[in-house]
């Protein structure tokens, strides 16, 4: 998991969207489990300031990190809350403590009628694609800052039967980062859907208004308009085409507005209940797009196919939960090898903390912008798991082209060249692997490598991270475990470093 800093908010406040979910439900209906626990870990490096050859120099570093697991699962409530304090003793960078946060919940209020959703998360980010890059055992870079995320969405849905489901949906998402990065939206949604009886074909309908307002921006507003259609050929095909209106708001930096019409024009495929394909293309204001979402479910095996090309931003994409996908996988997987729901919640948070280790992006790393930026993804991920073996590969490329104006990057991006993050294409891939050598001692192995191009300067960094752990539970509360590590950051504009550490942790569950 990342490690994260909060010198100026305290780490509970990315909380209180979570509070109204908690208050109106009797605690009789919900299961709730709490797991506190206590990790102590030494740590050497011989390259504790990520410094080129020549000028390395080794430490130890004390880690002291208590922590909270809390998951509560009821018929109209779930919440699933992972927080963690770090306090680091390090003598090349003096004692720093950090704060660790990932939290969600969802509950029905008025059955049937009343829902509401909420996040929270504090976590630690590279500023810069460029440069060193975070090492969850090793204190902060300057290339570092830690970003807080809430956000907020209650909303009216139900179904009339006969006529359609309709949703009504309030969305506040909020963005911090000191003096960095400061950004809330508001946003409000109505969507419509009906399936006619014995027709066999689906309508939806949506009208989407949001506002956005950065502290070093004018307010930004969108508003977008659509009606969809799916036409069922046979039970494994159907045809599906969207249309409608859009208008981004903000002020292009090629002088065209942001704004027209769309369409789209695609089909599914559904040969079994475990495996799907949906594809479309068509068109909008900036051009031909695509877009591919493929599933396929095995005994043990579950892989995630998908590409996808939108305007998009920061805010956007850090308020996205980047384990979501590999978890989803991991849940489908895991439901007939463990039954109880909040153990396989534990376990799968307990295999993506270690898999984390590379970084919350997976690869693929989200700098700091102010700017609207086309983004072009593909993704790529499998999941493996059994009784004593789990494997989470991940691959991950993306392409940014700059859609707005440059110079609000300037004080935000002071070690950047400039126009360096005008277009930037990204390779990444991750590989995690835990092995359960018996029933009291398991093996874990991470590897992954990230590569970031500026493609309007001539730069290009690779980072390459491989770690190897094993772990033995010495009692039912308490485990030890030994973890080494190699890292290497090459760039062909200089600022190349290898760093090697290897640790001792011990941990204990109360």
């Amino acid at each position: 998991m990342a490690i994260t800093t909060s010198r100026r908010t305290p780490p509970a406040l990315p909380l209180l969207p979570l509070l109204p979910l908690l208050l109106p439900m009797p605690a009789f209906a919900v299961d709730w489990l709490v797991k506190p626990s206590l990790r102590q870990r030494v740590s050497y490096t011989d390259n504790a300031l990520r410094a080129p050859p020549g000028k390395a120099q080794s430490d130890f570093i004390t880690e002291i990190a208590p922590a909270i697991a809390l998951i509560g699962t009821g018929p109209r409530l779930r919440v699933d809350l992972d927080y963690s304090w770090h306090k680091f003793l390090s003598g090349q960078r003096g004692n720093s403590d950090n704060h660790d946060l990932r939290a969600a919940a969802d509950a029905e209020l008025v059955q049937d009628w009343f829902f509401i959703d909420a996040n929270a998360s504090v976590s630690r980010r590279n500023i810069s694609p460029f440069g060193p890059q975070l090492i969850a055992e090793l204190p902060d870079t300057d290339n570092a800052s830690t970003v807080r995320t809430t956000g907020i969405s209650p909303y009216l849905r139900h179904r009339f039967r006969g006529l359609a489901t309709a949703e009504l949906r309030y969305t506040r998402n909020m963005l911090d980062s000191g003096e960095l990065l400061s950004v809330h939206s508001d946003e409000m949604e109505l969507l419509l859907s009906g399936e006619p009886r014995g027709s066999g074909w689906t309508w939806n309908a949506s009208h989407d208004v949001r506002r956005t307002q950065d502290s070093k921006l004018a307010p930004v507003r969108m508003q977008r308009s659509s009606m969809g259609l799916r036409y069922p050929f046979g039970r494994k095909w159907a045809a599906t085409a969207s249309g409608g209106t859009e208008k981004e708001g903000y002020m292009s930096s090629n002088g065209k507005a942001p704004e027209g019409r769309f369409w789209s024009l695609g089909g599914i495929w559904t040969p079994s209940p475990r495996t799907s394909v949906a594809f479309s293309t068509g068109k909008r204001f900036f051009g031909n797009t695509y877009s591919l979402d493929a599933n396929f479910l095995q005994r043990h095996t579950n892989w995630q196919l998908s590409y996808s090309e939108n305007v998009t931003t920061l805010p956007t994409q850090f308020a996205r939960l980047s384990d979501r996908d590999a978890g989803q996988l991991l849940d489908q997987l895991w439901r007939a090898i463990f039954p109880n729901a909040r153990d396989r919640r534990l376990r799968i948070n307990a295999f993506l903390r270690y898999a984390n280790k590379l970084g919350p992006e997976r690869g693929a790393i989200n700098y700091f912008s102010h700017r609207y930026f086309l983004q072009k993804q593909l993704q790529l991920t499998m999941a493996r798991a059994t009784a004593k073996s789990t494997m989470v590969v991940g691959i991950t490329a993306v392409d940014r082209t700059a859609q707005t104006a440059s110079g609000i990057e300037s004080p935000l991006l002071p070690g950047m060249e400039f126009g360096s993050e005008e277009r930037t294409r990204q390779v990444g891939s991750n590989l995690g692997w835990s092995w359960q050598a018996s029933s009291r001692t398991s093996m874990n192995v991470n590897a992954g490598y990230a590569s970031v191009r500026s493609l309007s300067v001539p730069r290009r960094d690779n980072n390459i991270t491989v770690t190897a752990g094993y772990t033995r539970i010495l009692q039912p509360n308490m485990t030890a475990s030994i973890d080494v590590r190699h890292m290497r950051h090459t760039s062909n504009r200089g600022g190349d470093y290898r760093e090697n550490g290897v640790s001792a942790t011990l941990t204990m569950q109360f």
